[in-house]
């Protein structure tokens, strides 16, 4: 009807200083609208909007019929059943119920043996040498579940790639330690993608472990190639946080 209220259901999502865009093009995507964005230090709060569904309370009422006719069926048939099935424990023999008891204990104790480790000591990780770092690097979604898997995965191992220089802000407390954020290829590009990386409480001068031609400054959009070891993956920020090993310009 013309002129009618239209009724929304709202979300406030966190974004990181710098991928601000990203996180509004994926909800976009998802047919949510953006209401306002309130800037933090670290983060930004972003409130996002979508019209809720006119037929919810039908739905509801139609799903509710459905799983109570379900229900109705399953017990039916579970009478049925029960009425022709033998007595429990008929024909079993209590030397096979041990021997399964035996069996399940032998595979838990061969799936509790120490994983293999990913990759040989001393091998750099690269997109072109391992399939699940580069779709790593063409991830939309910077917190991604398989973010935290890679990160457990290849925690101490060392991975390369091209990057670039996000935001850079000083350490909490520090007016020569920084936090450096970094994405996944070149600066400046219509759609960013891989995880949300960060140089965490380095010194520019030395943590970074410089090579080839350096600058005076290191600021934001500049290019990097970065090689970096793996630390942990951060859930509350979603950030990837890595130690760097080698820095060159690009």
């Amino acid at each position: 009807m013309a002129g009618e209220d239209i009724n929304y259901e709202t979300k406030t999502v966190r974004a990181i200083r710098g991928l601000e865009a990203r996180t509004v093009a994926k909800w976009e995507k998802d047919g949510w609208e953006v209401v306002s964005q309130t800037t933090g230090k670290l983060q930004t709060e972003i409130v996002v909007r979508r019209p809720k569904p006119k037929s919810r309370v039908l739905l509801y009422a139609i799903g509710g019929g459905a799983l109570a006719i379900a229900l109705a069926t399953v017990i039916t048939v579970g009478v049925i059943s029960e009425k022709t099935a033998p007595a429990a424990g008929m024909g079993a023999t209590p030397s096979a119920r041990v021997g399964e008891e035996f069996t399940s204990e032998a595979e838990l104790s061969e799936s509790d043996e120490p994983a293999e480790s990913a990759e040989p000591e001393g091998i750099v990780i690269t997109a072109e040498s391992n399939p699940e770092f580069a779709a790593l690097l063409a991830l939309g979604d910077y917190c991604d579940q398989s973010i935290p898997a890679f990160a457990e995965k290849y925690r101490g191992q060392s991975i390369a790639f091209d990057g670039n220089v996000g935001t850079l802000n000083n350490h909490v407390g520090y007016t020569t330690r920084y936090d450096i954020l970094l994405g996944a290829g070149d600066h400046g590009e219509t759609s960013q993608f891989g995880p949300a990386f960060q140089f965490r409480d380095v010194n520019l001068a030395s943590d970074l472990h410089y090579v080839g031609d350096v600058p005076d400054t290191l600021g934001v959009s500049d290019n990097l190639q970065i090689t970096a070891e793996v630390d942990e993956y951060e859930p509350s920020s979603c950030l990837f946080l890595v130690d760097p090993v080698e820095t060159s310009f690009r």
